[in-house]
């Protein structure tokens, strides 16, 4: 389910559900959790890399048990997530996301929340959430394309390819998949400041609104009918796939 390297002091991450698209079960996001918290607090480390085995990076929210949750089950999966996010955003070392195939939902997310955003040419970016009434993660969406652009990516579900999200700055570069792990290799050697300037440049330049993240998250998962809205957009996608050229 997630599998953890450990090379001098570059912790790499990858989550380990390709059957599933490396979608974000419940136990998958507080394993996830778990290991940003280790992360944090182990000052040996300097960069933590997230990526994803299988075709996909990640496909967001896991709606593979959806029928047996509950209005409040689903609204505590994506509390956590959100506090995920915040954790990323706030973390006091160097984050890097490899986005790949499908970065969609929460997965896009967790792309948005990381200091280096890679994508291997073909990845391919949306931001559903919206599709059924959750406000996730779009505050820092804002920061990091601009308000007018993270708007029009929310409200009309778009589906960025790789150069229109390296173009609106989702990600930063765009690797050949032979050429990542030498990319990799420089980041992890790259000059970083020690962890205390690193905090220090973050308390300076980004506000800390996780609170503020998080009530809107709650906010907009509590309005009644959120397993409603979410059986109704899995039924989307799925007639969207039927009607899919094969």
């Amino acid at each position: 389910m997630l599998k953890a390297r450990r090379l001098g002091a570059v912790l790499s991450i990858e989550l380990d559900r390709p059957d599933r698209g490396n979608a974000l079960s419940a136990e998958l996001v507080e394993r996830l959790i778990a290991g940003v918290e280790q992360a944090s607090s182990d000052a040996s480390l300097h960069t933590m890399v997230l990526a994803g085995s299988g075709r996909h990076f990640c496909t967001g929210f896991d709606l593979a048990d959806l029928e047996q949750s509950s209005d409040g089950d689903l609204l505590l999966r994506f509390a956590r997530i959100e506090q995920l996010l915040s954790m990323l955003w706030q973390a006091p070392m160097r984050t890097v996301c490899v986005a790949h195939g499908r970065t969609w939902g929460a997965g896009a997310d967790l792309l948005v929340a990381c200091d280096r955003r890679l994508a291997v040419d073909g990845a391919s970016f949306r931001f559903p959430g919206p599709a059924f009434g959750i406000v996730l993660g779009s505050r820092r969406l804002a920061e990091r394309i601009g308000v007018d652009r993270a708007r029009e990516v929310l409200s009309g579900g778009l589906e960025l390819d790789t150069a229109s999200a390296r173009a609106a700055g989702l990600v930063q570069e765009i690797c050949p998949a032979e050429g990542l792990q030498e990319r990799l290799e420089a980041l992890a050697v790259a000059p970083l400041p020690d962890r205390d300037t690193v905090r220090a440049l973050r308390q300076a330049t980004r506000d800390d609104r996780g609170d503020a993240d998080l009530a809107s998250l709650v906010r907009s998962a509590s309005r009644p009918g959120l397993k409603a809205r979410l059986l109704a957009y899995q039924d989307m996608r799925r007639a969207a796939r039927a009607s899919s050229p094969q």
